[in-house]
């Protein structure tokens, strides 16, 4: 085994050695509106699920040096925001939306997305998306860094479930219809592929 400090290291190579090990990770495109009404969209894999009582989940937002990203930022204002889960179908366009923009410029317009109303809150979401969640803000916590903090935990809890009817089976997901993809490191990417099953002992 090859044993590395974490504290001997550059930032930078830390992220690495975490996005090559942490795979594969679940990517969430998410929207969320700025104060003068700009629709923002990027995807993050730094996402997880954190409870289904009530259902929530998480986003934790790299910061640019000490500036927040614009998706923290608006969903720190609004406290609303949309995720969208990324599949084979809308990730070359969710690619797009990675470009860094100016905060009044819009992904979604970038990549051709087409929005949608939300139902219970004022973000819209995206139509190109085979799930999406509604959520607002539970919790947030500033976290790492030295003098300012590097990293926006998010906290969302979902207010209301959008299935396609083609992913949505008796209550379940059918995840041959979904086709998420997932991240791995640097350019690299991964399909679900083939999947198996194990019964959890009693």
């Amino acid at each position: 085994m090859i044993s590395i400090d974490p504290t001997t290291n550059r930032v930078k190579d830390n992220y690495k050695l975490m996005i090559g090990s942490v795979v594969p990770r679940p990517i969430a495109f998410v929207t969320t509106k700025s104060e003068s009404g700009i629709l923002n969209g990027a995807p993050f894999s730094y996402f997880n699920v954190v409870s289904a009582n009530p259902p929530m989940i998480s986003l934790a937002i790299q910061r640019n040096g000490d500036k927040q990203k614009d998706t923290a930022r608006n969903a720190l204002g609004l406290k609303e925001f949309v995720v969208h889960i990324v599949d084979e179908s809308n990730v070359e366009k969710i690619n797009e939306t990675a470009a860094a923009l100016p905060a009044d410029k819009s992904e979604i317009d970038l990549a051709g997305l087409t929005t949608v109303d939300s139902e219970k809150i004022s973000v819209p979401g995206i139509k190109e998306a085979n799930i999406r969640m509604e959520c607002v803000l539970e919790h947030a916590l500033e976290l790492g860094g030295e003098e300012t903090p590097a990293t926006d935990l998010l906290i969302g809890k979902v207010v209301l479930f959008h299935f396609a009817e083609n992913v949505y089976e008796n209550g379940r997901i059918n995840h041959n219809e979904l086709q998420a993809v997932s991240r791995l490191a640097g350019d690299d990417y991964a399909k679900v592929g083939e999947m198996f099953t194990l019964e959890r002992p009693k």
